[in-house]
């Protein structure tokens, strides 16, 4: 019954910071600044992977209820976490490069807003039914289709910090590269999530078989030590 929102998140931003690889050595103060944001960055960065996890390995198997109760949650972690970062970025002060402070206080007034649509998320999900199944699905899916639009935003929200020097600083940082999840996915992977489809989440369920599976195993193997 979760499927969607599984596969919003495996097709969206996992982690803030999706960073490819580095290149030329940087001049220390854009170093210096990359090492002061990742540092504080880190444990939100994890604690975004973890919230993600959390929805993924809950479109199972899970019954109503536990779906709520999950991605309600989740989604007040990711909020949080992103108010934490747009600390981290005010705290670091504006980047050493062109336009820094623009940079400096778009990536703050994305990411703030970025929280308050998780959180607008959070309600949507806590209002929904969970002894209804049929009303649950159909508002489960409008929750699916809010979260594919938050997460262009959260995309959008650290882009520019992600380029040029300062993006190839942030990317030799250990705080900004990605984490694996600490949160365990479930061991049943089967779609039993059949009970879940009877209630209209069976429209695109096919691509989204494999996300509730998989996404645990990709963020740690994925290009973060290049």
């Amino acid at each position: 019954m979760n499927k969607k929102l599984a596969a919003a998140l495996s097709g969206g931003a996992v982690l803030v910071l999706a960073l490819s690889g580095c290149s030329d050595d940087e001049g220390d103060k854009v170093g210096d600044w990359a090492k002061t944001f990742c540092d504080q960055a880190k444990p939100q960065i994890q604690k975004r992977a973890d919230a993600h996890q959390i929805i993924i390995s809950t479109a199972a198997d899970s019954k109503p209820a536990e779906i709520q109760a999950a991605d309600s949650k989740a989604f007040q972690d990711i909020a949080d976490a992103d108010r934490a970062l747009a600390k981290a970025v005010e705290a670091a002060g504006a980047p050493p490069v062109e336009n820094g402070e623009k940079v400096k206080q778009d990536a703050i007034k994305e990411l703030n807003a970025t929280a308050v649509a998780y959180e607008g998320l959070k309600k949507q999900v806590d209002a929904l039914d969970p002894t209804n199944q049929q009303k649950f699905a159909d508002g489960l899916q409008g929750v699916a289709d809010g979260l594919t639009k938050i997460e262009k935003m959260d995309q959008n929200a650290l882009s520019k910090l992600e380029e040029g020097q300062l993006g190839q600083a942030m990317a030799k940082q250990p705080g900004c590269q990605k984490p694996t999840a600490s949160v365990p996915p479930k061991a049943s992977a089967s779609p039993k999530a059949g009970s879940g489809s009877s209630d209209g989440s069976g429209t695109g369920s096919d691509p989204s078989k494999k996300p509730s599976a998989k996404p645990s195993a990709k963020p740690s193997a994925s290009k973060s030590e290049e």
